[in-house]
């Protein structure tokens, strides 16, 4: 069984004390594809060298994190294009708009956001959106922008049935993890009518951890359980979730 997960913060100092027995956990569960997206300029030298160590595992993105958009927001999307220029990478994320923490930024963060879809189209990159009670402002920006070119994932999706469906209309897969397991959820209900060819794995790891683990670090072999979930809501078996979630992320990223 191949799993991917397409969105875990791998280089987070949440793993610094036991980065490769976490791997190696993760191997061992069958997970041996790790997208890992940025946040901004400081996590870049830790990105390097996780794929450094992990070189047929570890695939990057670049991107500005809309939490991260602060007063030196145009400093750091230079960061993000100087970046693009120099090497390969497989998407322009996370990006997003985030009103749940502090809506201060929200101008700078439409600003950034939109600056880096259309560094996604320059490059003929996949995004990788963070939206946090910001759907309409980020639907807006992708109703502006959208063409052909401009494809991705959702991550973390926690929307609504119909907002799935026009997250989908927008060339989007759903990165659906730990958030299934959970009893309030509420994905879980409406997610058996959305074709599995729209789903893409994830742990957004160390956070949002499912059960039974909901509570404590999360990590890529906790995969299992949303592999597990999935399997229930589409009456699969876990060997084709994985398959086909895999295909999914391969459609995406290009590998």
């Amino acid at each position: 069984m191949i799993i991917t997960d397409t969105h875990t913060h791998l280089y987070s100092e949440e793993f610094d004390q036991d980065r490769d027995e976490m791997m190696q956990s993760a191997l061992s569960a069958g997970v041996s594809r790790f997208f890992i997206p940025a946040i901004d300029s400081t996590c870049t030298e830790s990105m390097y060298e996780l794929e450094k160590n992990y070189p047929e595992n570890v695939f990057l993105m670049m991107g500005l994190h809309p939490t991260y958009v602060k007063e030196n927001y145009l400093k750091e999307l230079l960061h993000v294009e100087s970046e693009l220029e120099k090497r390969k990478f497989y998407a322009i994320g996370e990006i997003g708009i985030d009103l749940f923490w502090d809506k201060t930024h929200l101008e700078e963060q439409k600003i950034a956001f939109r600056s880096q879809i259309r560094l996604a189209k320059k490059y003929k990159l996949p995004i990788v959106i963070h939206c946090r009670e910001a759907f309409d402002e980020i639907f807006q920006i992708l109703e502006d922008e959208k063409s052909e070119e401009l494809f991705g994932i959702f991550h973390c999706f926690t929307g609504t049935h119909e907002q799935a469906l026009k997250a989908i209309s927008y060339n989007m897969k759903l990165g659906i993890g730990g958030v299934v397991t959970f009893k309030n959820g509420k994905i879980d209900q409406f997610l058996d009518q959305i074709d599995i060819k729209h789903i893409v794995l994830e742990t957004d790891s160390p956070y949002l951890a499912p059960i039974p683990y909901r509570g404590k670090r999360n990590e890529s072999s906790y995969i299992s359980a949303v592999v597990e979930k999935l399997a229930q809501i589409y009456s699969l078996s876990a060997n084709e979730i994985a398959l086909q979630t895999t295909e999914n992320s391969k459609a995406v990223f290009g590998i």
